[in-house]
Parts: C-alpha cells; sequence; structure tokens
C-alpha cells in the first residue's frame, strides 16, 4: 500500500491539486455572479424591470465588472453608451452629469433598468416584446426598425428570424436563456420581484418558444428514409 502511494504520489497531488482549484473557481464564480445583487434588485424596483432580466443583461454585457469599458466608449455593468446616459439622466432630472459616474454599480444599473424599460415598453404591441428590447439594446432601434417587416413587426419568433445580425441574434437568444435561467432562483426566496413573471410574455424567456423548430419535411410515400449520419456536437 505504501509503495503503491509513493509510486503515484504526484498523481495523487495533480488530483488534489485539480480538486482544490475547481472548487476555488466555483465558489469565486459565485460570489462575482452575486455581487451586484443589490444595484441590480434597487434598479428593478424603482423601474419595474425584472431583476433577473437586468441580471442577465449585465451577465452578457460585462461578466458583472463594473469597470467594463467597451471600443465605442460604453461603460460600466450595462455597457451603458454616452447618449444613452445623457438621456437618462435628462429623464430623471440628475442635476450633475458625467458619463464615467457609471462607473458605479447603482447608477449604472438604474440607467440600465431605465433604459430596459424604456424598449419593452416600445415594443408592447407585439406578442413578446423582450427580444425586440434586447435587439434595441444591442444594435440600437433603428436597427429594429429595419427587420421589423411583414409578420416580423409583431410576432417575436418570425423577428427573431429576420435579425440581420448574427452576433445581435446570439445576443438575444443568449440573454434570453439567461433570464430564464435567472429568473428561477432571482430574486431569493422571501424577496418579491416588482415584477413577476407571469406579469411578463408567457414566452418571455423561452428561447424554444420565440424560435420554433423548422418542420421536417414530409417524406414521398413509397420510398425509404434516408439512413441519419451521426453527428458530433462541438
Amino acid at each position: 500500500m505504501v509503495e503503491t502511494i509513493k509510486r503515484y504520489k504526484w498523481w495523487l497531488v495533480g488530483i488534489i491539486f485539480l480538486a482544490a482549484l475547481a472548487w476555488w473557481f466555483d465558489h469565486w464564480r459565485t460570489y462575482h455572479e452575486h455581487s451586484h445583487d443589490a444595484a441590480i434588485l434597487a434598479a428593478a424596483a424603482k423601474h419595474r424591470v425584472h431583476p433577473a432580466l437586468i441580471k442577465a443583461v449585465v451577465w452578457r454585457e460585462s461578466w458583472f465588472n463594473p469597470k467594463a469599458k467597451g471600443k465605442s466608449g460604453e461603460i460600466g455593468l450595462m455597457q451603458i453608451m454616452k447618449q444613452t446616459g445623457s438621456d437618462w439622466a435628462t429623464a430623471e432630472h440628475v442635476r450633475v452629469y458625467l458619463h464615467e459616474r457609471l462607473y458605479d454599480p447603482g447608477k449604472n444599473t438604474e440607467c440600465g433598468a431605465w433604459y430596459l424599460k424604456k424598449l419593452l415598453t416600445r415594443y408592447q404591441r407585439t406578442d413578446n416584446p423582450l427580444p425586440y428590447a434586447l435587439a434595441a439594446y444591442n444594435a440600437g432601434p433603428g436597427n429594429v426598425d429595419k427587420w421589423r417587416t411583414g409578420a416580423a413587426a409583431t410576432n417575436a419568433s418570425a423577428f427573431i428570424r429576420q435579425i440581420g445580425f448574427p452576433a445581435t441574434k446570439d445576443y438575444v437568444l443568449s440573454v434570453m436563456k439567461r433570464f430564464n435561467r435567472y429568473a428561477a432562483v432571482f430574486p431569493p426566496k422571501g424577496q418579491s420581484a416588482p415584477v413577476s413573471p407571469s406579469s411578463m410574455p408567457a414566452n418571455a424567456g423561452r428561447v424554444h418558444a420565440a424560435v420554433p423548430r423548422a418542420p421536417r419535411p414530409r417524406r414521398r410515400a413509397g420510398r425509404p428514409a434516408a439512413r441519419r449520419g451521426s453527428r458530433s456536437r462541438g
């Protein structure tokens, strides 16, 4: 037994080290993901936006880094553009506004929640305003107007298919999926959300509800079905 331990001691040390590293990373990620919950909840309550939606946008925009800065000057947790921040300051009667103040998590999430509420209201006549609002948050309302043609004017499923920027489509789908995940656990038990999931569209955070699979082609009678090949998923 002792000889066996000596022979494989470096393997055992390596396994223990990797387990400790995985434990540390998991705890760090959990702490990091909840590090701005108080600011998110306060912004959600003020502007009546579901906190899970704000948190999902923060996750995608900055991975909870309040000092994040984008290439176009967008800053903070929710990557607020200068013009958006200025519009928020005017609407909310902020006396002295400096864009750099949006590095503060509380002010940044308040501004971002205000803008999300504005976008959700803008597209409230659709069957699900969420993908429209998220696309506008990422690519701007002008591009959303270009993609809202035909059925996509009010049908969220058609709209998502017509989003012209692959990066924006990926953004919308990933934030909706993350919103659905957060909504199940955030806010924590004992704290009520300012907007309950039931008050939002039934498919608000459901990716598959928003983007149904294309119907399978019918097989002609009298012809055998083609043999399926195996697919590897990355």
